[in-house]
């Protein structure tokens, strides 16, 4: 749908070429990247045409649309559980994903609404999962920590256990010979755990084609970087591995880096990359945020370093978009993610029965333990454990 909207503005600015003269493409200057174990780094210089600029600015504003509607339906308690907001970090995410191509994958912890988006599930299905509905792209049975989709091998609770998994993923990638790379995911809260240094060792030995990337939102549960690490530079932290630090408030600067990053890990091996990027709300739901930081720190990274409007001023700064071509686009955002709220809401959750199915891909175990240990249920395969 996006998509539509975003060639109806290209068909409208063909239109008008004779009034206004509009550009098609743009250069842009991005913050140097910090290098370890490298010669050379990813360019400074960054070349977006118009309709891959609407397309980066469209999605990193769905996540933050998606982000705010999950913290509204939280707050009315239709949320249950943990919620881990993305809010402040989509240029992440959105410039990872304009780097991948389509035989790679991702691996991640629990802040994963906005991927699982990216990764092909529609808002619809995001939020239905979120809430516990069938609708849900595990049909509610995963809810806000552990969602899934094609090359996207979900969000994961257990702190840091996702990276050993991610190098698992690239020797798959290996093995099978198709090219493809894994990025796996874990923030700087998660970046002590030992299993991490485990999995650098291994890629390394094995050179797998595996990017860790620590996503440094500045402040793990609670803890500030600084209180919680010893070398706080975590691109260095691979020893041997090389190592890239790159400005994750910056959408275009991201992408630079994880396409070279992706060239490197197919045609070397391992590499750490550190994006610095920024939360806006606290750990979860569940913690205010404001305890461990000023309320007055949060508003300056807003003001002055939120990744959609600095990229927004870009985009009028260089003639890519208008004010009004922006401001259609954030109202379709809105309208559609309102939209999947209201569906969220009225749908339904699965039977009980399903709960005890499709536990495994392969229903080898006749048997499921229930909430006892003597309360067996038939285990059956609907074949539906995912919406895809």
């Amino acid at each position: 749908m996006f998509k539509k909207i975003i060639s109806e503005i290209g068909g409208t600015v063909a239109k008008n070429q004779t009034a206004k003269a509009y550009a098609t493409q743009a250069s842009f200057d991005v913050k140097p990247f910090k290098l370890h174990n490298l010669e050379s780094g990813p360019s400074t210089k960054a070349d977006v045409t118009r309709e891959k600029a609407l397309e980066l600015y469209q999605q990193m504003q769905t996540i933050r649309r998606l982000e705010t509607a999950a913290g509204n339906l939280y707050k009315e308690k239709i949320v249950r559980g943990f919620c881990h907001l993305y809010s402040g970090q989509e240029a992440c995410a959105v410039g990872m994903k304009a780097a991948m191509r389509p035989q790679d994958n991702i691996i991640s912890a629990y802040r994963v609404h906005g991927w699982t988006y990216l990764m092909g599930v529609p808002p619809t299905g995001v939020l239905c999962e979120l809430t516990g509905k069938q609708g849900g792209c595990a049909r509610g049975k995963g809810g806000s920590m552990h969602m899934y989709a094609p090359n996207f091998y979900g969000g994961n609770g257990i702190v840091g256990a996702q990276v050993p998994l991610g190098a698992g993923v690239a020797f798959a990638c290996k093995y099978k010979g198709n090219g493809g790379v894994c990025l796996a995911l874990y923030g700087d809260g998660a970046s002590n755990q030992g299993q991490i240094f485990e999995a650098y060792n291994m890629a390394y030995l094995w050179k797998l084609p595996c990017i860790f990337v620590c996503e440094n939102n500045q402040y793990g549960m609670g803890t500030s970087a600084e209180r919680s690490s010893c070398n706080t530079e975590y691109f260095r932290r691979g020893d041997v591995l090389p190592g890239i630090w790159v400005d994750g408030m910056d959408v275009l600067a991201v992408r630079n880096a994880f396409e070279f990053a992706i060239k490197y890990a197919v045609e070397t091996g391992p590499m750490v990359i550190e994006v610095l990027t920024y939360r806006y709300s606290g750990h979860s739901m569940s913690d205010p945020g404001t305890s461990y930081r000023s309320r007055d720190e949060v508003q300056g990274v807003r003001q002055s370093r939120d990744p959609i409007n600095v990229f927004k001023e870009r985009l009028f700064d260089s003639g890519l978009a208008t004010a009004e071509e922006i401001k259609k686009l954030d109202d379709e955002i809105k309208k559609t993610v309102d939209a999947a709220t209201k569906v969220c809401k009225a749908d339904n959750e699965i039977s009980v029965d399903e709960l005890y199915t499709d536990v495994y891909s392969k229903n080898l175990v006749p048997l499921i333990r229930g909430i006892l240990p003597d309360q067996l249920h038939k285990h059956n395969s609907l074949n539906r454990a995912v919406n895809l």
